[in-house]
């Protein structure tokens, strides 16, 4: 593996830099965090000059490009702010499940106004009993003539307000043994009759995509809407949870980086007892061991894409990148709050919100204590 970037790829971080510069508005950014809004017309732009769907197949307008170049973007998104960052790149969350194993058609109708910022996707997986553990659900999609009917509840779905079509895991066959066989993943729209959305929560962090919860009451959908086949559900589930969790190792090294940037700027300027921050060796070795911990998580962030894209798809190293980037970040994060000292805790230097979206990045898609047992059981493997 060669751990230079090509050409093309220096050309799609410096685009993403560019525009991330001229567009990511900070007084703009806090006041929309506040309100849990997320600029409309960014999003569009950003989805117009490819930047959300440039790991989407051509035929449905993407750019063509691998998870890696994804990955590029999500890093530049977040260095410069990690909570627009963030939301411009899950306005398409889970549309993955779509794009890898979709019926074409479907992903004729819906992937190209993902990738151009018309229309927000979002997963409906987590239910109120179940939590992590997708083993066993309770939303059920039954069989009537050419119609899916939904019935059940989920939880904690991100962006579910103002998300335009739902992937959501139901149970299509009670009688599968074991209960996953029964899984399939089915596209709801979120105008359809039946659907409430409830319960918008105040996150801590990425605030410009709240969690909510999207009760189904006899929802039907065209049977067409299945994504993948009868039953294969819970596998294609988790298969997305690999890839998003390399998507959010990116997020995460971004995050990381930008509180970085801010604390570097910070300490070359500010000076006590007749000299810089920067020239005190207790200083100098913070943002050593901080610059040390970035380049860890970006290198095993890369490594997991490049393996993605090269079809060496492998749960362990996702959950290695997720897990180590967010580390990464929180550890970051803290650490320049600390060097601005009383600056550090106020929103106008930034940092502070990185902290926060920095602590999503490490329980999204499951917290550290799941990412070590997806790590051990590659690890250990099936003992006899």
């Amino acid at each position: 593996m060669d751990f230079k970037l090509s050409k093309s790829q220096k050309e799609i971080q410096k685009a993403a830099w560019e525009f991330a510069r001229g567009e990511f508005d900070k007084e703009i950014i806090i006041d929309l965090s506040k309100e849990q809004k997320i600029p409309d017309h960014i999003v569009r732009k950003s989805g117009e000059l490819g930047f959300i769907g440039i790991h989407f197949a051509e035929a449905f307008d993407g750019g063509g490009m691998g998870l890696f170049e994804h990955v590029l973007v999500c890093e530049t998104f977040c260095r410069k702010d990690s909570t627009l960052g963030a939301a411009l790149m899950f306005s398409g969350y889970a549309a993955e499940c779509l794009l890898r194993n979709g019926d074409k058609q479907l992903k004729e109708k819906i992937l190209p106004r993902i990738v151009d910022g018309r229309l927000t996707s979002t997963g409906a997986f987590l239910e109120p009993e179940q939590g992590y553990d997708l083993s066993r659900i309770s939303t059920t999609a039954e069989t009537d003539d050419d119609h899916l009917v939904i019935n059940g509840k989920k939880i904690l779905v991100p962006s579910a307000a103002m998300a335009g079509v739902y992937m959501v895991l139901c149970q299509t066959d009670a009688g599968a043994e074991p209960q996953t066989a029964g899984m399939s993943l089915v596209l709801v729209e979120a105008g359809s009759k039946g659907i409430t959305v409830d319960n918008i929560r105040q996150n801590l962090g990425s605030r410009m995509m709240p969690f909510a919860d999207i009760t189904f009451d006899n929802v039907r959908v065209p049977a067409s809407h299945l994504i993948g086949k009868p039953g294969s559900g819970h596998a294609l589930t988790q298969n997305f949870f690999t890839e998003n969790r390399i998507q959010i190792a990116a997020l995460a090294t971004g995050t990381a980086q930008g509180a970085f940037d801010r604390a570097l700027d910070y300490v070359k300027q500010r000076e006590q007892f007749g000299k810089k921050l920067a020239q005190f060796q207790i200083t100098r070795h913070k943002l050593a061991d901080m610059a040390s911990k970035i380049a860890a998580a970006r290198f095993l962030t890369y490594h997991a894409a490049w393996c993605f894209d090269n079809k060496k798809i492998e749960p362990m190293l996702a959950s290695m990148a997720k897990m180590t980037a967010a580390r990464a970040a929180m550890e970051v994060a803290d650490e320049a709050i600390q060097l601005l000292g009383g600056y550090g805790y106020m929103t106008e230097y930034e940092v502070e919100h990185f902290f926060r979206d920095a602590k999503m990045a490490e329980i999204f898609q499951g917290p550290p204590g799941i990412q070590k047992d997806i790590i051990a059981d590659g690890i250990i493997g099936k003992l006899k």
